[in-house]
Parts: C-alpha cells; sequence; structure tokens
C-alpha cells in the first residue's frame, strides 16, 4: 500500500482504491448510489447532490418526469454541476434481504451498467462509493466482492468488444470500508 492507495491492472484498464470523498474526484465521471427517485438523500447521494449544486437535482428531476423512477441495476447519466467530474452517473443498488432476494445480481447490474454507460460515453476515468452499504444496508465485506468482481470483468468484457481502457477508482469514505475492498482485491488479483 503506497499512500493509502491500492492498485491493479486488469484486461480493460486499471483497478484502484483510495481513502477519502467521492466529490472531489477529478475525472470524466463519479457514481452516483441513488435511490430510485434520483432526488438526493443520505450518504453519498446526498453529498453527491450539495456538491453538485441545484443544477443537479433539475436535471435529475426532468429524467425521473420522462421516464420515471430508476429500477435497482440500471444506471442514468447527468451533467457533473459544480463537481469536479463532468459527469455523474447514477444507479440504484439493492436494499438488502439476507442475500437470498438476488441482492448479488442487483448490485453486480449496477456496476456493470456504469461501466457500460461510461464505455457507451467514451468516458475513461472514474470513479465509484461502496453501492448499498450505507443505508441499503448490504454488508461491507460481500459488497466488496461483488463490486470488484463485476468490475474486472466487466472491463475485460468491454475490452472484448473494443473499448478503450478505463481507469476505475474505488473512492472509500472510511477506514473499515477501505479496509474489506483492499482485502477483496488482494482475493480477485490482477490480470
Amino acid at each position: 500500500m503506497v499512500g493509502g492507495v491500492r492498485e491493479i491492472e486488469v484486461v480493460g484498464g486499471t483497478l484502484r482504491l483510495v481513502p477519502g470523498d467521492i466529490t472531489r474526484f477529478d475525472g470524466d465521471a463519479i457514481v452516483n448510489a441513488a435511490n430510485p427517485g434520483l432526488l438526493g438523500g443520505g450518504g453519498v447521494d446526498g453529498a453527491i447532490h450539495r456538491a453538485a449544486g441545484r443544477s443537479l437535482y433539475e436535471e435529475c428531476k426532468r429524467i425521473v418526469e420522462k421516464r420515471g423512477p430508476l429500477p435497482p441495476g440500471q444506471a442514468v447519466m447527468t451533467t457533473g454541476g459544480m463537481l469536479p467530474a463532468r459527469h455523474v452517473i447514477h444507479t440504484v443498488g439493492p436494499v438488502w434481504h439476507g442475500g437470498d432476494s438476488g441482492e448479488a445480481d442487483t448490485l453486480a447490474s449496477a456496476y456493470r451498467e456504469s461501466l457500460r454507460l461510461a464505455a457507451a460515453s467514451g468516458l475513461a476515468r472514474l470513479a465509484f462509493p461502496s453501492i448499498s452499504t450505507g443505508a441499503y444496508g448490504y454488508p461491507v465485506r460481500e459488497a466488496a466482492g461483488v463490486a470488484l468482481r463485476a468490475v474486472r470483468e466487466s472491463l475485460a468484457s468491454l475490452a472484448g468488444e473494443g473499448a478503450a481502457p478505463m481507469d476505475v477508482t474505488f473512492v472509500l469514505f472510511d477506514a473499515p470500508t477501505f479496509a474489506a475492498y483492499a482485502e477483496a482485491l488482494e482475493t480477485i488479483g490482477g490480470g
């Protein structure tokens, strides 16, 4: 570990873990762990909306008026408002119901769909939070493994389809979450 950062090269790009505040990430996009209404809330969702300013709220409101609430496992993109990142990819993770209600598949889909949307838009540098591990109650250790495997597999799949390599950073807000992701990263390895 160098300066609190862990990084591995994978087929289709780089996976990186950093401690910090995702609203300060300066790249092409940050991913928001949104609720279906897209209009802000607690945790990372509220922090992103506060940092981005009113324009993000208005853009999200128009999306929901046009298409309805965003289903879990899906993703949509907006501009970044006043954030350093140019775009925000909003995705809805699953609420934890004990692990036998398709939570892992839905969580993996949230990461895959976010990456698919980023690749389709030509974005190369994006950051994820730990989706569903706050108010939605997904256990962090389990979520970390699902997240990192989904991102690794998606990057390889996108590379196989001709997408440019992507630099994916997980910006993790607290030490226990960072530790869980670091352990999961050791398990999945590079390559």
